[in-house]
């Protein structure tokens, strides 16, 4: 189940496995994520944006579901009642890798190169590319970015 800011989203995300997408700009990601868990609720939550979607998070999760802040697109502030955390035995960890030792870093990396990267040669997985242009129009890459419109990667060649 994944969340996306549009149906053209949706529909890509479905184009690569999604059971479930929803339109978070038009749709109540908590009901909808209920509805798709019969009521029971998502058991893990990758959250980007902080702010006011922690407390919306506690209620989309289900009892003893794992929330994992790896991003703050809106805010790393939020008002929240933690009755919910409590109650549902939620379990809310954060994780990034700016502030890691170069020696954890290094150690990430390998596990990627030993796990992941075998998948990437053998065509397995890959990454969703958007658009690539060159570095001399790096602005329009950023014109890009901001609008929203991109599904996957942009890529600057140099």
């Amino acid at each position: 189940m994944v969340t996306a800011g549009s149906a053209e989203k949706c529909e890509a995300c479905r184009a690569l496995g999604a059971d479930v997408a929803i339109d978070y700009k038009t749709e109540d990601f908590v009901a909808a994520v209920k509805q798709a868990t019969g009521g029971k609720g998502a058991e893990v939550i990758l959250d980007m944006v902080g702010g006011d979607y922690v407390e919306r998070n506690y209620e989309a999760a289900a009892v003893e579901g794992r929330i994992v802040q790896i991003a703050f697109q809106a805010s790393p502030k939020a008002t929240i009642n933690f009755m919910r955390l409590m109650l549902k035995r939620l379990h809310h960890t954060g994780s990034t890798l700016r502030s890691r030792a170069n020696a954890d870093k290094a150690a990430i990396a390998r596990a990627i190169e030993t796990n992941v990267w075998p998948l990437v040669a053998a065509g397995k997985v890959r990454p969703v590319m958007d658009q690539t242009f060159a570095l001399a129009d790096a602005a329009a890459a950023h014109a890009r970015m901001e609008s929203s419109q991109h599904i996957g990667k942009i890529v600057l060649m140099v």
